[in-house]
């Protein structure tokens, strides 16, 4: 077995194409070591990488928060199932709020596209007489406020 992979190699093991490869890389996201005729070879680790930054992105984590999370991994070694729980730790909290967001959107649209009004400015089930506007833009009902926005309140 290979210690590394070429570009196209990863690119069919994880999915992923070969420009979005070169893309994250130059982000920093992943790594590659060059030939004597400068083709980039992977480290079999790095399929790991590219599975977390697909998924994450899926889930609708930036690719900032993705580097911040994957610049905690270390960088001498192979990440361990320790590191990976590690770091999976510490998403949990964010990843705990999407879903509650998500599955409030999901539950709640149905009623508001049902209604007909399609304005949230009329709403009169949730937001009569645009009462909400007085608190700030954005959907005030179904985002948590942010900590500048909790201190006027």
């Amino acid at each position: 077995m290979q210690d590394s992979l070429t570009i196209g190699e990863l690119s069919v093991r994880s999915g992923v194409a070969p420009s979005a490869l070169r893309y994250y890389e130059r982000l920093g996201l992943i790594r590659a070591d060059r030939t004597g005729g400068n083709q980039r070879r992977y480290a079999r680790a790095e399929l790991r990488r590219v599975a977390f930054i697909r998924i994450s992105q899926q889930v609708g984590v930036s690719l900032d928060e993705i580097r911040a999370a994957l610049d905690s991994l270390p960088e001498a070694r192979t990440p361990s199932p320790q590191d990976w729980a590690r770091l999976s730790a510490s998403w949990r909290g964010r990843l705990d709020e999407r879903i509650r967001l998500l599955t409030r959107l999901r539950d709640d649209l149905d009623g508001c596209i049902g209604c007909g009004c399609l304005s949230l400015q009329r709403c009169a089930l949730n937001n009569p007489e645009d009462t909400l506007a007085g608190e700030g833009p954005g959907a005030r009902l179904v985002l948590p406020r942010p900590a500048e926005d909790a201190t006027l309140t």
